[in-house]
């Protein structure tokens, strides 16, 4: 077996593994640390298929930005009232997940795969024309929806924080300045 062979199968079972982890871990912290490995595996996946800027693209917008975001939204959420995920409903995410499965492995085989010399090879520089001419309209529709729910969820919280006469657990360091100034 070839060492580019191996590699690629190491890392796709390291990300399997892990995603399989984030739906199977019963603490949201611990899923979000494996939702973060498997964007990451995912990446060097894209990097083994010499996919250089979608590897690059993977790992920091996703395994970085993304679940970086999730995670300080998570230790910004007092521990007592983080969910305990119970996994209740095993039989049918077993269901789905089999049929999901076959839908994959029909649509993998019974398509005819272009040959590989049939890809062109794209520059970085005609990659960066098409995103900055082609899609640039659409490339900051998509930053202005992301910013406006992010305001949305930072209005939402507040608004809820505001209602419960403060956060469970308190906010030890605006607490403290309080309670120095007075």
């Amino acid at each position: 077996m070839e060492l580019s062979a191996l590699a690629f199968y190491v890392v796709a079972g390291i990300t399997l593994v892990a995603a399989l982890g984030v739906v199977v871990a019963r603490s949201v912290v611990y899923s979000a640390l494996l939702l973060i490995l498997a964007m990451v595996m995912t990446g060097l996946i894209y990097l083994l298929l010499l996919a250089d800027f979608l590897a690059l693209i993977q790992i920091l917008v996703y395994g970085g930005t993304v679940s970086i975001l999730l995670l300080f939204a998570l230790m910004l959420t007092p521990p007592e009232t983080r969910p305990r995920l119970t996994h209740g409903a095993w039989g049918w995410g077993a269901v789905a997940a089999i049929v999901l499965f076959s839908m994959v492995i029909v649509g993998v085989l019974s398509d005819t795969w272009m040959p590989a010399g049939a890809v062109r090879h794209v520059t970085i520089a005609e990659l960066g024309l098409a995103l900055f001419q082609t899609w640039a309209v659409p490339f900051e529709i998509a930053s202005v929806v992301l910013l406006v729910a992010l305001l949305g969820a930072l209005t939402i919280a507040r608004s809820a924080t505001a209602a419960g006469g403060g956060r469970a657990g308190g906010n030890e360091l605006a607490g403290s300045a309080g309670t120095q100034a007075e």
